[in-house]
């Protein structure tokens, strides 16, 4: 289920790193203005510039990829999209179906986007950049794996993903953490860049700025990942009202014993497992997942 969340940051990282290459391409070889070096007292750094600059590059890099998700994620999984209206197996049916029945439940008036693509992941997510534009896609191992009841408890919860609208309030913040990952990423570059030889000082920033927007949207990333695991727990409750606490409970205990079955066996297809593995708990790595584990999540939607 953490496949909207890694779509999204790795297009954000992209738009990122593409606007400051090109920009700084521009600003460093050519005579256009956008040093933000005042040559004054102290740092000798137009502070004010710099945050316009790394706000209207921060949010315009978020908002494309919130523009490009469903794009991106139809892209990167070969989604097939499933029509009513075209030939579908019982199986596709059922699947559109659901959507539709839990969507209208959640009170959406423009039914999202529903699709299947192959692997053989136990997984699910959706993502789009509006309510009225979104995806809910399901892979064809959780359909092989999980039995009717847990396959409704999972859908429950992405439809509640697209309801609450999480992916526009993850833009949002995505675009905050964006903008402090430029300005900061500049200012090192600037400080970096007088460390050597005047001669050196423009390659040298033009590859540090590259080089620290990348670090500092990995850190920024552990932000965007502790807001995530928030919503998860939001979703399971989401999920709970919409299919009901037993099948969403149901759902979470299936991927448990799934991702416990996985792990004790050794000719599991490793990416099969991988994404589960996100559920994870204990350790640094956790604070990179997207996804609580999943023993507290049973928890806390059992004590609701």
């Amino acid at each position: 289920m953490g496949k909207r969340i890694l779509f999204f940051l790795l297009t954000n990282i992209l738009v990122m790193t593409t606007i400051v290459i090109v920009w700084s391409i521009i600003t460093t070889f050519t005579d256009i203005g956008g040093s933000f070096e005042t040559g004054g007292p102290g740092l000798g750094i137009d502070f004010v510039a710099l945050g316009v600059f790394s706000l209207l590059v921060g949010f315009a890099g978020s908002f494309i990829s919130l523009a490009m998700s469903r794009w991106m994620a139809k892209k990167m999984m070969n989604v097939k999209v499933l029509d009513l209206n075209g030939s579908l197996s019982p199986q596709e049916r059922s699947v559109v179906e659901k959507v539709h029945r839990l969507s209208r439940a959640a009170g959406l008036t423009h039914m999202p986007e529903v699709g299947i693509y192959n692997s053989p992941e136990v997984n699910a997510f959706a993502t789009g950049p509006s309510k009225k534009r979104s995806l809910v896609a399901v892979s064809s191992g959780l359909l092989n794996v999980m039995d009717d009841d847990a396959v409704e408890g999972v859908i429950a919860h992405e439809v509640a993903h697209v309801a609450n609208g999480d992916m526009v309030t993850m833009t949002l913040l995505q675009g905050i953490v964006n903008t402090f990952v430029v300005f900061f990423a500049r200012i090192a570059a600037i400080l970096v860049s007088r460390l050597v030889r005047s001669e050196m000082q423009m390659i040298v920033r033009f590859a540090a700025v590259i080089i620290f927007q990348i670090l500092f949207s990995i850190l920024g990333s552990l932000v965007v990942m502790a807001f995530s695991r928030y919503r998860e727990f939001h979703a399971d409750r989401g999920g709970a009202d919409l299919a009901g606490r037993d099948k969403m409970a149901h759902a979470l205990r299936s991927l448990k014993a799934y991702v416990e079955r996985a792990n004790v066996n050794d000719r599991t297809d490793d990416s099969a497992i991988q994404t589960m593995k996100i559920n994870g708990k204990g350790g640094v790595m956790s604070l990179f997942s997207s996804h609580p584990d999943l023993d507290e999540r049973i928890k806390r939607l059992e004590q609701r």
